[in-house]
């Protein structure tokens, strides 16, 4: 064994070993990775080993879409079989959310080239004869879907690691990880210590306990899953085809055929049992718990009725381990919260599906800096310490147990929750807000005045009409809105005006209580972060970013502090709370409360001033993401239900409403107004999003502004467009693929009916010959083309002087 690597990679499972095969791929040879056991001897061995195209997120499709294309060519390129099955798959719908929910699934399945076709009961049967179709009203085949043999699979991409230069050292267990003064990492091994600049926590069931030897708090959770093997059955040996896969959300099972027999594998809808909640004994390699048939035996019953020749059908084996969840069934893929150099490559449900293309754009980003998909929703600072215990135990039995019930736009289940509340949850839960959690904190998404919940759809619901009137209340009188969950950092200290002008692409303010929008680019050109920067002083400045993204901001602020500078960094997230006042009698509120001159010529728009009400100290900020006169006020956590009160109170003549995130986001649409993590994303630069105006040219050099300029130079091969889309009953939520006449030209990233101007809006990135204005369109919402018109200007108040009055 090497004493000294570029990489070590802990676990030996189908994860950790498709990413060493990309990194070598990638072009780093010197990497090595540490298996306590044999490969696959953790979760990998056991599994089902199926590997859908169906996904309702576009980047996990995109990494189930490669692994499908990997496996398929891996005996070529190594000698050794993956044992792949290329039969396809069948996902039933036997309720008309589901079918919506395939609908919206097969547009972005076409848009990345998987093969989806939504079929009928007599094309079910036809393709699987054994299947009883009573009650479904639709299905989804992908053909190209199949199964692999997750140990053949995981030793073909081990084997090709090794010839590019990767070594593997088995039955070697990693003791610690300690962190050395000069920024590498000592991995000791029982065989002794490797010295690395990159370690890779890849271990499977294992993750919590590799965590810990750093101190991390990894929210992975072991739950038990079974699975069932028949004896061969007679109505499978004279057929002349392999059975398509079925997933069935009726009975929460998935069927395959093993051999002449059927593989049955249940997801308990209730009483899902997690398991090692307290560690497990590292000598737990290639072993099984005992099985509990009790737990399975109502939807083993369903099974049977789906599939009558499994009523009386003998079993062969009982198949029950663990697959680790985490508390939103997807991956922890990429750095570990404040530490350099150490990555998560672990937490997935899925990880035969998962494991080839999660290497692949893993060791894009560990390699190139960026990887050439977004990975937002898999990056492991989208949880914090929060997210540990109790809650993350029930949000991973909750999601176990939601396997295969449709995820409807805007549902945040209640498991686990509340975690993180402002000190007016109370008051806004009485007032019928109907919460949504983002990192951790409960947001009103609307208020429902008649206290009876979201009836989640892909269609307009029951929130339709109430958030119409909140967003009427913002355009034409006052609303106050919660957003304590904003990410919030100061950076103070002689160097910190040099440091930010070196990270952001916009210029700096240059005065006192002044602020500017701007974007920290990755060294591809790519948006890492979108922040507001205020200056407070000369080497004082205030941030605020999104609230999903305070640790990777965090970690990016702090990681790029140069050596002896005199900048500090500081998360003030927890000790600030924020109302949002905003509407064209905000003025008049406000200044009830305050003696301070708020008109626009001593507090215009884009500046800050320090105010008291009663006696509360507030940085009031004159910004507004709903293109009205408004204000964030930020102050003292601890006397927000007083500052809520007092503006409530002195809002009543003018008729205050509150609003929530939906109104947001109808509204940021009707302005045109980019939102983070949908259309600006670590993929996308200024350049593509049409935000060249935030970009400081003159200014000098920041991080990707060599990249910007190749990229300007070389042509965009993609355009944001801001579209108008006559949507009928349901409204672009993104993911969305967008034609031109019949050819398939983009994709769209998201939308909302504009209340104001009685129209459907969306963002979409197309090819840039289509992003012309006045350009006709289509957009396949539901399965349904519908008509759009590229826009030239925000669909209200083009010129933005309601912002600035």
């Amino acid at each position: 064994m090497k004493s000294h690597a570029r990489v070590v990679v802990v676990g030996g499972g189908i994860l950790g070993i498709g990413l060493l095969y990309h990194l070598t791929k990638e072009g780093w040879s010197d990497v090595l990775l540490c298996e306590k056991g044999e490969l696959t001897s953790g979760s990998t061995w056991h599994a089902a080993g199926l590997v859908p195209h169906f996904n309702g997120s576009l980047n996990v499709a995109r990494i189930h879409f490669y692994g499908t294309q990997l496996y398929q060519r891996l005996e070529a390129e190594t000698g050794q079989s993956p044992g792949w099955h290329g039969c396809g798959a069948i996902r039933l719908a036997v309720d008309p959310g589901q079918a919506d929910w395939y609908r919206h699934v097969q547009g972005l399945l076409r848009y990345i080239g998987a093969e989806c076709h939504l079929i009928g009961p007599d094309e079910v049967r036809r393709l699987h004869p054994l299947l009883d179709p009573d009650k479904v009203l639709l299905a989804a085949y992908t053909p190209g879907d199949g199964h692999t043999d997750p140990s053949g699979a995981t030793q073909a991409m081990a084997i090709a690691a090794r010839r590019a230069g990767a070594e593997i050292c088995r039955h070697t267990r990693v003791v610690d990880i300690i962190p050395r003064p000069g920024g590498e990492w000592a991995v000791v091994t029982e065989q002794g210590t490797i010295v690395a600049e990159h370690v890779v926590n890849a271990g499977g069931c294992f993750a919590p306990q590799v965590g810990a030897m750093v101190g991390l708090n990894v929210p992975v959770v072991n739950m038990v899953h079974q699975y069932v093997v028949t004896e061969p059955l007679p109505e499978i040996i004279g057929l002349d085809r392999e059975l398509p896969i079925v997933r069935d959300p009726q009975a929460s099972c998935y069927y395959r055929q093993e051999a002449k027999g059927l593989l049955v594998g249940p997801y308990e809808t209730e009483r899902a049992e997690p398991w090692g909640l307290a560690g497990i004994d590292w000598s737990f390699d290639r072993a099984l718990l005992p099985s509990a048939l009790d737990r399975v035996g109502r939807h083993l019953e369903l099974a049977a009725r789906r599939i009558p020749a499994f009523a009386g059908a003998g079993i062969l084996r009982v198949v029950c381990g663990l697959i680790p969840h985490t508390p939103d069934s997807h991956m922890l893929l990429g750095p570990a919260p404040r530490l350099r150099n150490f990555w998560m490559c672990c937490g997935s449900g899925i990880g035969i599906a998962q494991g080839a293309g999660a290497g692949r754009y893993l060791a894009q980003w560990m390699v190139h800096g960026q990887a050439e998909i977004s990975m937002r929703e898999f990056d492991p600072r989208r949880f914090g310490d929060w997210a540990t215990g109790d809650y993350c135990v029930k949000r991973a039995i909750d999601e176990y147990q939601e396997m295969y019930q449709v995820r409807y736009p805007g549902e945040f289940r209640d498991a686990g929750r509340p975690i993180k509340t402002s000190p007016i949850y109370g008051r806004l839960k009485a007032r019928g807000a109907v919460f949504g959690d983002v990192f951790g904190w409960e947001r009103a998404k609307w208020f429902d005045p008649r206290g009876k919940g979201e009836d989640y759809s892909f269609r307009r619901t029951n929130w339709f009409e109430p958030v119409a009137e909140e967003c009427r209340a913002v355009r034409e009188r006052v609303g106050v809105l919660d957003l304590t969950s904003f990410a919030k950092f100061e950076v103070v200290g002689r160097d910190s005006a040099a440091f930010l002008d070196s990270l952001c692409a916009n210029r700096l303010p240059q005065r006192d209580g002044r602020i500017v929008l701007t974007h920290m680019l990755n060294h591809q050109g790519g948006i890492e972060c979108e922040a507001t920067v205020t200056r407070l002083g000369p080497d004082r400045f205030y941030l605020l970013s999104a609230a999903a993204a305070e640790l990777r901001d965090l970690d990016w602020l702090t990681h790029h502090i140069p050596p002896g500078a005199d900048v500090t960094v500081a998360d003030v997230t927890a000790d600030y709370g924020v109302l949002v006042l905003a509407g064209p009698r905000s003025r008049d509120v406000l200044r009830k409360l305050t003696p301070a001159n708020l008109e626009s010529a001593r507090f215009p728009w884009l500046s800050a001033q320090e105010l008291n009400v009663l006696g509360i100290p507030l940085r009031a900020l004159r910004v507004s993401y709903v293109g009205e006169l408004g204000w964030e006020l930020h102050h003292p956590i601890a006397a927000m239900p007083a500052l809520y009160d007092a503006l409530m109170h002195a809002g009543a003549e003018y008729g205050i409403m509150d609003f929530g995130t939906y109104a947001v986001n109808a509204l940021r649409m009707e302005k045109a107004f980019r939102a983070w993590g949908s259309e600006l994303t670590t993929e996308i630069s200024p350049l593509e999003a049409d935000l060249e105006r935030f970009v400081g040219w003159e200014k000098g050099d920041f991080i990707g502004r060599q990249a910007l300029l190749d990229r300007r130079r070389e042509g965009l091969r993609q355009r944001l467009v801001y579209l108008a889309v006559d949507a009928g009953d349901a409204d672009p939520i993104g993911n969305e693929p967008v034609y031109e006449d019949t050819r398939l030209v983009g994709i769209t990233t998201g939308g909302a009916f504009g209340y104001t101007v009685r129209q459907g809006l969306a963002f979409a990135y197309v090819e840039p010959a289509c992003a012309r204005s006045g350009t006709r369109l289509r957009v396949a919402i539901l399965g349904e083309t519908r008509p759009a018109r590229v826009l030239g200007a925000p669909a209200y108040d083009p010129d933005g002087r309601r912002l600035r009055s």
